[in-house]
């Protein structure tokens, strides 16, 4: 066992069958009675299926003399990420110096051209960045790419610890554990810090698309934790100053900030897709005006890309004048002509991933698909190599999880939140997501992974 990991495995060493059935019922019971859920969409049954949390109750444990580092090298990317953003909205100097390409540019899903020229607060686009790390067989933390547009996953995060704390209430007593608790308040406090200057008492709101969403448990989560208002679109109406205001039983209340969970071109039926019955027409305007802020501003998702993605150690060079902390996993663009060759060349070793899918879908992992499914993967990347990028099949550290009264090894990734606003900061961890299928390194809940609760210990605590 490592050192910070030593007394955990003496206490479990010392339980029983019998005990460890019993605390793992009440992991699932706990997670029943607090309603924690995430939804699966079915195209067999025509609509989605809310299934309980699936959660390990073997945390993992990083001591915090590693995860130091992690959080040093996660700040420099997304301030790079922001710079980025904000340059190409504006001056575009990086793509002037040829630092990066201009027909990446181009052909972004996700660049938004009615965003040209909008001067968030701070320069802050990207407030909540969820980028996934991943570490190899040697222990060396890798980003495998960053979430932009609307990061999910930190209420599990929360979640995860008050289980753990329900199960295994001595340990917390005796470990040197950090806390996350205090996501909701710092989320709230970098929520204020963007509100527009003129606000004297700053509303905030949670934006939603409403209880058929994935995501919504999160979203009525972290509404009710910071004390701020639930709304839906409908709830919510631009006046003809571009002011927002919120429907309530005592009037129309006025809203300064929006921590919006609904995508680009759902957020403004003026502006973007105009049958869109989640957002609120004008909300645009009022934004570029300046009397409401959105969270995370929209034209963010245009760093949220996989492609994009490999140009990030480039960025913190070029706007930072700094060596990437967290180093990229090693990236193919099948857009470039030998990068494209060497992929095509190599699909039963490489992973392939579309440009703009998240969750693990629409990807091909080489070494486990077949002859047929190369060949079709080979056909679209002919066909639209800007879309596609490959990488090696990394060996994914593995950790303790148990199964059936013993544990075995599990593949797992990490995905830390940061928040930026006035000031920058780091959750203490992150949502530990873990392959619970042997051998498996599909860590997506939808796709038969579940969780864990991460442990930053401290390396000067009682370990």
């Amino acid at each position: 066992m490592r050192a910070a990991a030593r007394m955990l495995g003496q206490r479990l060493v010392k339980l029983t069958d019998d005990e460890i059935d019993e605390r793992r019922a009440a992991a699932e019971l706990a997670i029943q009675t607090m309603g924690i859920t995430f939804t699966v969409y079915s195209q067999k049954k025509g609509g989605s299926i809310d299934r309980a949390w699936p959660f390990d109750i073997v945390p993992r444990i990083i001591p915090k003399s590693e995860w130091d580092r992690v959080e040093e090298g996660l700040k420099q990317r997304v301030q790079a990420l922001n710079l980025f953003i904000d340059d190409v909205y504006h001056q575009q100097k990086i793509v002037k110096d040829g630092v990066f390409p201009k027909e990446v540019l181009a052909k972004s899903r996700n660049f938004r051209p009615q965003c040209v020229g909008v001067n968030p607060p701070f320069g802050i686009w990207a407030h909540i960045c969820g980028s996934d790390l991943v570490r190899d067989k040697d222990g060396e933390f890798y980003v495998l790419e960053d979430n932009l547009r609307v990061p999910s996953g930190v209420s599990y995060m929360l979640e995860n610890r008050q289980v753990m704390k329900r199960v295994f209430p001595g340990l917390f007593e005796n470990y040197n554990i950090l806390p996350v608790d205090d996501y909701a308040s710092d989320l709230l406090e970098m929520l204020l810090s963007v509100a527009p200057k003129a606000a004297r008492r700053p509303e905030v709101v949670v934006l939603t698309p409403g209880i058929y969403n994935s995501a919504y448990f999160e979203h009525a989560y972290l509404a009710q934790q910071m004390g701020a208002e639930l709304v839906e679109g409908s709830d919510l109406f631009v006046d003809d100053k571009d002011r927002v205001f919120m429907r309530t039983i005592h009037g129309s209340e006025r809203v300064h900030v929006i921590y919006r969970r609904i995508d680009d071109l759902f957020l403004d039926p003026e502006v973007f897709d105009p049958g869109s019955g989640l957002g609120v027409p004008g909300l645009m305007r009022a934004w570029k005006k300046g009397s409401v802020t959105l969270v995370n501003a929209p034209g963010a998702g245009v760093a949220d890309d996989k492609v994009v993605y490999a140009y990030v150690p480039k960025m913190i060079r070029y706007y930072l004048d700094q060596d990437p902390i967290i180093p990229n996993v090693p990236t193919y663009l099948c857009m470039e002509k030998d990068d494209r060759d060497h992929v095509l060349a190599n699909l039963d070793k490489l992973v392939v991933k579309p440009a703009n899918e998240s969750g693990g879908y629409g990807m091909l992992i080489g070494p486990q698909a077949g002859k047929k499914e190369h060949e079709s993967f080979a056909r679209k990347i002919r066909a639209n190599p800007r879309e596609y990028i490959g990488q090696p099949m990394l060996t994914l550290s593995t950790v303790p999880t148990l199964v059936d009264t013993h544990v075995e090894p599990r593949h797992v990734d990490l995905r830390p939140f940061i928040l930026s606003g006035k000031t920058v900061s780091v959750t203490m961890g992150g949502l530990t997501r873990v392959a619970l299928v042997k051998g498996s390194t599909v860590v997506n809940s939808s796709q038969g992974g579940g969780s864990k609760d991460t442990w930053i210990v401290d390396d000067n605590g009682d370990t």
